[in-house]
């Protein structure tokens, strides 16, 4: 299992990494997260440009506070869990780059001008989604 997982996450990197032709240019207006196109800009920044170190940072951050805020909200007995991560769960690292692959597939493309924390957890319910409760039979009266 842990080998199959670790060949996709492989796939996952390369394919991040082999469209840097598909990406688009990294500008500070990024950083305002207008769209889930501008955290997928961030969270895919090459190495070489210029503003690399801020956007891993701010993409991590981002995803990070999102993450927290939706285990915050729905902690307790009564909180409507829509993500189940695997266990053991992937590392930010892991988890943002199979974002960013999911993100630029062409079947997602329309989702890049959505709120950025809608397409996130639109990313996270797919890729890891709960499992449903079985229905309760009716009580007959």
């Amino acid at each position: 299992m842990r080998r199959t997982a670790a060949r996709f996450l492989l796939v996952a990197v390369a394919a991040t990494c082999g469209s840097i032709g598909a990406r688009a240019a990294l500008t500070e207006d990024n950083f305002y997260i207008r769209n889930a196109g501008d955290l997928v800009t961030l969270c895919a920044v090459s190495g070489d440009d210029h503003l690399a170190r801020e956007a891993i940072h701010f993409c991590h951050g981002f995803v990070s506070g999102a993450w927290q805020y939706y285990k915050s909200v729905n902690s307790g007995p009564t909180g409507e869990k829509l993500v189940c991560a695997p266990d053991p769960p992937p590392t930010r690292t892991q988890a943002v780059a199979l974002f960013v692959t999911w993100a630029r597939s062409s079947e997602h493309a329309a989702y890049m001008q959505e709120p950025a924390v809608d397409t996130l957890f639109r990313f996270l319910i797919e890729t890891w989604p709960c499992p449903q409760p079985a229905a309760q039979p009716e009580k007959k009266r």
